[in-house]
C-alpha cells in the first residue's frame, strides 16, 4: 500500500509541474495575442486605402494587365498556405492545412496544375510527411511577422504571376490562411488575390457604389499598376500573415487553458486516491495493532489460567 501512495505522490508532483509550464504560456499566449491584434488594427486603414486606390485604377482605365486581367483558359494556379513555426496550438495548423487541401483538390479538378507556397513549419513538415512537392517555404516569424517578411513571400508569386506559363509561370494565386474573429473563434479561410476581381475588391472596401474621382496616368496606367498592384499582394500578404499569428495565439491560449484547467482535475484526481490509499494504509497498521494487542492480550489470559 505504501508504494501505491509514493506512486501517486510522484504522479502528482510531475502534473503540477506541467501545470506550470502550461499556465505560464497561456499568459504569453495572451500577452502576445494582444499585441498582434493590435497590428492587425494598424494595417486595416493602409490596405483599405490601397485597395480604394487599385480599384480606381483599374476601373479608370482599359488597359489590359496581367494582374487584372483572368487567363481564358488558366491552366496553372498558386496556392499559399500560412501555418506557424510552432505547434501547441489545438487544431489551427490541421484547418489551414485542411482547408489547403480542399482547395487544391477544387483546382485540380478544374483542371490546374497547382503549384504550393508554405509559411511555418509546421505546414512544411506535414507536406514533406507526406513527399508532397513544394515550391517554396518560408519560416521563422509566424509569431512576429513584419512586413519586410511579407515582401519576401509576395516577391516569387508576383515574379510567378508575371511570368507565362509555359516558362513556369502561373495564372492564378491563391492564399489559405487562419483569420482572427475573436478570442474563441478563428476561421480558416482561403481567397484568390490574383487575378484582382475589381467588383470583388470594390465590395469587401466598401467602394462598390462609390462614384470613384477620375485619373489621369502618368506615364500610363500600365506603370501605376506595375507599380501599385505589388503593393497590394504585399499588404494583402501582410494582413493574412498577421490574422494567422494572432489566431495562432488565441488559439496557444484557449489550448493551454484547457490543458491547465485538466491538469488541476487530474491533480484532484490523484490527491483524492492518495488520501484514499493512505486511509487505507493507517486503516491496515490500525488493524494490525489492534489484532496484536488482541492476541497478547489473549495469551495473556492463558498464562494466567
Amino acid at each position: 500500500m505504501g508504494a501505491q501512495l509514493r506512486v501517486y505522490k510522484r504522479r502528482i508532483r510531475s502534473v503540477t509541474a506541467t501545470k506550470k509550464i502550461t499556465k505560464a504560456m497561456e499568459m504569453i499566449a495572451a500577452s502576445r495575442v494582444v499585441k498582434a491584434q493590435r497590428k492587425v488594427a494598424a494595417s486595416t486603414p493602409y490596405a483599405r486605402e490601397l485597395t480604394r486606390a487599385v480599384t480606381a485604377v483599374g476601373n479608370g482605365s482599359n488597359t489590359k494587365h496581367p494582374l487584372t486581367t483572368e487567363a481564358e483558359n488558366p491552366t496553372r494556379a498558386a496556392v499559399l498556405l500560412c501555418t506557424s513555426d510552432r505547434g501547441l496550438a489545438g487544431a489551427f495548423n490541421s484547418n489551414a492545412i485542411k482547408a489547403a487541401e480542399q482547395l487544391t483538390e477544387r483546382l485540380e479538378r478544374e483542371g490546374r496544375q497547382v503549384d504550393t507556397y508554405i509559411v511555418g513549419r509546421r505546414g512544411l513538415a506535414h507536406y514533406n510527411f507526406r513527399e508532397r512537392k513544394v515550391a517554396e517555404s518560408f519560416s521563422g516569424f509566424t509569431d512576429e511577422p513584419a512586413y519586410a517578411d511579407a515582401k519576401k513571400v509576395a516577391a516569387p508569386l508576383i515574379e510567378a504571376i508575371e511570368k507565362d506559363t509555359a516558362e513556369g509561370g502561373v495564372d492564378e494565386l491563391h492564399i489559405v490562411y487562419t483569420e482572427f474573429v475573436s478570442m474563441m473563434t478563428q476561421t480558416a479561410v482561403d481567397s484568390r488575390l490574383l487575378p484582382l476581381s475589381l467588383d470583388e475588391v470594390a465590395e469587401e472596401s466598401g467602394t462598390k457604389d462609390e462614384i470613384l474621382p477620375l485619373y489621369d496616368f502618368e506615364p500610363s496606367a500600365e506603370d501605376v499598376l506595375d507599380a501599385l498592384l505589388p503593393r497590394y499582394v504585399e499588404s494583402r500578404i501582410y494582413n493574412a500573415l498577421l490574422q494567422s499569428a494572432a489566431s495562432k495565439h488565441a488559439a496557444t491560449r484557449r489550448a493551454m487553458k484547457s490543458a491547465t484547467d485538466n491538469a488541476g482535475e487530474l491533480i484532484n484526481t490523484l490527491s483524492r486516491l492518495a488520501n484514499a490509499a493512505r486511509q487505507a494504509e493507517i486503516t491496515q497498521e490500525i488493524s494490525e495493532i489492534v489484532g496484536g494487542a488482541s492476541a497478547l492480550a489473549d495469551a495473556n489470559a492463558g498464562s494466567d489460567n
